[in-house]
């Protein structure tokens, strides 16, 4: 039986990296040169160690597109925090309240911990209500830490990343982001409009661990070189992919082509880590950019 179960879940995982190929390579995607250069956005960030390595490369994208008028209003990172933590913060320790209520923030960007609903992704949106109701209110939904949930199947050390099978962790990627997707849908649905997006960061890491796997992504031959440590924290190839996704769900545009300096991370990678980004924000309905269905 337990052999059955194991060649049940290979297969799953084969179909999974044989969608991943064909959507990456076989349909179109278009690059930042056939999109019309977008307005420049006033952004803040609040987030943890998954997610505060981001508004520097979001710097760095922004001037590759040569995008007029963003500005980066602020960032408050807090290690392995929740969205409430963030809230909570004492007031004279607190970035992110002023920046909200100052009107002068289009982008707000938080990172969700695995602890959903989270309390601070709902008072951050009534604020923001108050004070500019045209901002948009970004959640990155990031890989997850010790790559699963389950007690007895969380990786002890990254070397254990190696032997994972792409269909477990696609399954805890999507367990955690359709809570969040529940509570953005509660949020959205109580406020009359589309306020607060999701960016499926966690979907591109396990498309870009599925082309490991398949020896797909050059350089590149073993799932734990992503990482630091059995935590989760990305090597250049993770924030890369990271940062396209953040930048493809804040700017609505391709990072197809953009130049973005990363440690240890090749032009042929990069390429293929843009791919990767713009084809899973593109067509994830809660990203912004492609058609939701109610």
């Amino acid at each position: 039986m337990k052999r059955i179960l194991t060649l049940e879940r290979q297969r799953t995982g084969c179909f999974l990296r044989s969608w991943v190929i064909l959507a990456l390579f076989c349909c179109g995607v278009a690059s930042a040169e056939d999109t019309k250069t977008p307005a420049g956005l006033r952004v803040f960030y609040t987030g943890h160690s998954f997610h505060m390595f981001v508004p520097p490369a979001i710097e760095q994208l922004v001037k590759s597109a040569n995008i007029q008028g963003h500005k980066l209003v602020g960032q408050q990172g807090i290690g392995g925090s929740r969205v409430i933590q963030h809230w909570d913060l004492a007031d004279d320790q607190n970035k992110a309240k002023p920046a909200l209520t100052s009107g002068e923030v289009d982008v707000f960007a938080m990172a969700a911990h695995v602890m959903i609903p989270d309390d601070g992704i709902t008072k951050f949106t009534e604020l923001r209500l108050k004070h500019n109701p045209n901002l948009r209110l970004l959640v990155q939904a990031s890989w997850f830490p010790f790559d699963v949930p389950q007690p007895d199947k969380r990786i002890k050390n990254n070397a254990q990343r190696d032997d994972m099978i792409i269909a477990d962790l696609q399954a805890a990627v999507d367990e955690w982001r359709k809570k969040l997707e529940a509570q953005v849908d509660d949020l959205n649905k109580q406020h009359g409009k589309r306020a607060v997006f999701i960016v499926p960061v966690g979907d591109a890491v396990v498309r870009l661990r599925a082309l490991i796997v398949d020896g797909k992504f050059p350089g590149i031959t073993h799932q734990s070189k992503l990482f630091h440590d059995e935590i989760g924290h990305g090597q250049g190839q993770v924030m890369a992919l990271t940062s396209y996704c953040n930048f493809a769900a804040i700017y609505r545009v391709s990072p197809v082509g953009l130049k973005l300096g990363e440690r240890g991370v090749d032009d042929a990678q990069h390429a293929i880590l843009q791919k990767i980004a713009w084809e899973t924000v593109a067509t994830y309905p809660y990203a912004g950019i492609a058609a939701k269905s109610e």
